[in-house]
């Protein structure tokens, strides 16, 4: 398959299918409408030094695309870290599908996580793992057999143009390639939520473009996207609400549509 001809489903249909989101606003909000994420006078700090975020607020409502910027060292990966539940904040609430997070046990932990998918700034590839194996890994991981998800993973390695380098390991890939084995992992699990940390940060604005279609395709589909970035051209070509970090404060820009 092309790489510029991507689809978003194989002939099966298998690989993502459309989340059902709550039509009727005026309806008393619980936790299968409620915002997929929500923020409430959160701030963080590390051991002992100055809060690197400070009393952040705003809701992801479910199905919405929103992006995440600011200059370096603003704390947007430390923000991302605190939704998909990697670190704990140092006071507010933080609500992930309707529920506080601050009383969850470590227990409860994985089920939430297998729901958010995240396409991490280095990526995070297993070296020693091919494409297929690195791809299917969070479906190991949560105890399916491969004879359960082959076809599905297969297709999705095609989906994102890589299907004659199935058996390649990453060392052996371009760094665009890379990043669409990081995204096809990350949404091989059909998650809810799809957090991405600069990933075109490391491809041409050719890639880019391609790759911020690939997010706008599953954000149709129902999934909620937050694109953290430092490219004000890929922010300026959505037209979606954008948060943006600075000195530890969040603001919001509404869409100008």
């Amino acid at each position: 398959m092309a790489a510029d001809s991507l689809a978003l489903t194989g002939a099966g249909g298998r690989i993502i299918q459309p989340r059902s989101i709550p039509q009727d606003a005026a309806e008393p909000q619980t936790a299968a409408d409620a915002p997929d994420v929500r923020f409430e006078a959160v701030g963080l700090r590390y051991a002992r030094g100055p809060e690197v975020l400070r009393d952040i607020s705003f809701d992801l409502p479910r199905g919405s695309f929103q992006f995440l910027t600011g200059p370096s060292g603003a704390g947007k990966t430390s923000l991302l870290r605190l939704i998909y539940l990697a670190q704990r904040p140092s006071r507010g609430l933080i609500s992930l599908f309707g529920e506080d997070t601050s009383g969850l046990t470590r227990a409860a932990l994985p089920p939430i996580r297998r729901r958010i998918g995240v396409v991490f700034q280095d990526m995070r590839l297993m070296p020693h793992l091919s494409v297929f194996e690195n791809i299917a890994l969070p479906l190991r991981v949560a105890g399916r057999k491969r004879r359960e998800y082959a076809d599905d993973v297969a297709e999705l390695i095609a989906w994102v143009g890589l299907g004659d380098r199935m058996q390649a390991l990453p060392e052996t890939l371009s760094g665009g390639e890379q990043q669409r084995v990081a995204i096809a992992r990350a949404v091989v699990g059909q998650p809810d939520i799809l957090i991405a940390d600069e990933p075109t940060g490391n491809v041409d604005p050719a890639m880019g473009r391609r790759l911020l279609r690939l997010f706008a395709e599953l954000n149709k589909l129902g999934a909620t996207v937050l694109i953290a970035t430092h490219d004000l051209s890929l922010v300026r070509s959505l037209d979606v609400p954008v948060m943006t970090l600075a000195a530890g404060k969040l603001t919001v820009r509404e869409p100008r549509g």
